[in-house]
């Protein structure tokens, strides 16, 4: 009950001109960055922190908030629409956003990642608003081996991914953990792959190199066919926006999609990014046709953006509760607030009710907000579907080249962009698909740290010796083997 009290008294605070003026720049500052391609969530809130030095605590609570709640959105944008996900976690959006906004579905595919955005954002800050402690206290329960095997599970979605092409889906997948070696080893400390190029040692940059895979690729292959007609001038068919009716039908999906999001948000490390692909692969395995995905379902568009939207919730609670950022965004907030003399973690909850319950009073608001600008601004996106091609592969092209040199001011990460822009065509035009490839570099890094750390603190078994690990492995030893089994015994009645 008080807790109730608490977060009215805040929500009240937040109906006058200033609040929702300063929710609403947020929310616009946020949708932008997360729709431009370099510019992450994390990013985009780090950059607006100055900005916020002059602002009381709550009110730049208010505002970096509702900036990273949007900013998840944002990459959905333009992930559907010429498929260039502005932020990682958009990736599974373009899975099937891309192809329906090619099948002249546009409008449904922005509008079913705007609704399940909203709708993963209000389940992830209820769940942060009533599990926090217990949920928090869970992951903090969580050693490497248990990271390691979370990893695996992960790994496991590749084969519902592979279809009729499992043999170049795990090739495809393990090109993506090798491309992870590539570095300074983060245990030993020493080079691994670098030739002597210092530009190596820290790997590949992630952003740069997944605009060359996902966006620079898809401009390839589209100039060698040489069809420069827009995808389709019908603007009804493009302007089509779902009706209720319409979403109650993917309201499990969406569910679904916003717990699975919450929990895996939870743990620290594990992010937006790992969320949307387990949540995708969850989706495919509960349809009817899971053949259809990748083709332009809108479940695979729900099962993504919601799990993206609820992270941010997740994330949020071992910020607050333990002072353990859940992504780097939370990170950033958590930066902000210590600038601020909060330091989040069990007393803040204690010294400070009062920013507590602001915060959740302004997720909560903040997705409001975000659904009437999504609506608003629906128009315009769908827009971008009706350009003819000769004008939007240079202007895909000079994004991806202006996206990539943003994140580190280098022309490196510009040559990146290039080098696995021509891989991600070369790959497509062989038939290898690149969401297994992703998966392996967003997965790498995490499995290979977490498994050397397990066997230094317990020796070769440690995956084997806690019991969350072994359940986790089991559980990604059957999502493996159950898809590979239900393809042989098609095959048979065939």
């Amino acid at each position: 009950m008080q807790d109730l009290i608490g977060l009215l008294k805040a929500a009240g605070s937040l109906m006058s001109l200033q609040p929702l003026f300063v929710l609403s720049m947020g929310t616009v500052l946020g949708i932008l960055a997360g729709a431009m391609p370099g510019v992450s969530p994390s990013m985009g809130v780090a950059l607006m922190v100055p900005f916020t030095y002059a602002m009381n605590p709550s009110m730049a609570l208010v505002f970096l908030s509702a900036m990273y709640l949007a900013a998840n959105y944002g990459g959905s944008i333009t992930a559907v629409t010429i498929n260039t996900p502005g932020t990682p976690s958009a990736v599974v959006t373009a899975f099937d956003g891309y192809p329906m906004a090619k099948k002249g579905r546009a409008g449904e595919a922005l509008g079913v990642s705007l609704v399940a955005s909203v709708v993963g954002g209000v389940v992830g800050i209820i769940v942060l608003i009533l599990f926090s402690g217990p949920l928090a206290r869970l992951a903090l329960k969580f050693w490497p081996a248990e990271y390691f095997s979370l990893a695996v599970l992960g790994l496991s979605t590749i084969a519902s991914m592979g279809g009729q092409n499992a043999m170049k889906c795990a090739i495809s997948a393990v090109l993506g953990l090798l491309i992870c070696t590539i570095g300074m080893d983060s245990i030993l400390g020493v080079s691994r792959f670098t030739f002597g190029n210092v530009n190596l040692f820290d790997g590949f940059e992630f952003i740069p190199m997944l605009i060359g895979l996902l966006a620079l690729s898809e401009v390839f292959t589209e100039v060698e066919k040489f069809n420069f007609a827009a995808e389709s001038v019908a603007g009804s068919a493009k302007a089509k926006w779902p009706s209720l009716g319409y979403y109650w039908k993917l309201r499990m999906s969406m569910l679904r999609a916003s717990l699975i999001g919450t929990i895996v948000g939870i743990f620290p490390g594990a992010g937006a990014t790992i969320a949307t692909f387990i949540s995708y692969d969850v989706e495919k395995r509960v349809s009817r046709t899971p053949e259809e995905f990748g083709e332009g379902m809108p479940e695979g568009v729900a099962a993504a953006e919601g799990a993206n939207s609820a992270s941010v919730g997740g994330a949020l609670v071992p910020m607050l509760t333990l002072g353990i950022p859940g992504s780097a965004t939370a990170a950033v907030l958590m930066g902000a607030l210590m600038i601020h003399n909060l330091q989040p973690g069990p007393e803040l909850f204690v010294k400070s009710p009062e920013i507590v319950y602001t915060l959740f009073a302004s997720l909560l608001i903040a997705n409001i907000v975000l659904l009437i600008l999504g609506l608003a601004g629906s128009r315009l996106w769908i827009n971008v579907t009706r350009v003819r091609k000769e004008i939007l592969f240079p202007l895909i092209f000079a994004f991806a080249m202006i996206g990539s040199y943003a994140v580190n001011s280098s022309m490196w990460d510009v040559m990146v962009c290039l080098g696995f822009g021509i891989l991600g065509y070369i790959l497509k035009r062989y038939g290898y698909p690149l969401p297994p490839l992703v998966l392996g570099v967003v997965l790498g890094e995490m499995a290979e740290v977490n498994l050397r750390r397990a066997v230094m603190m317990a020796g070769p078994t440690a995956i084997f010796q806690r019991p969350g690990s072994v359940a986790l492995l089991v559980i990604a030893a059957l999502s493996f083997a159950i898809p590979m089994l239900q393809a042989r015994k098609a095959k048979q009645r065939a």
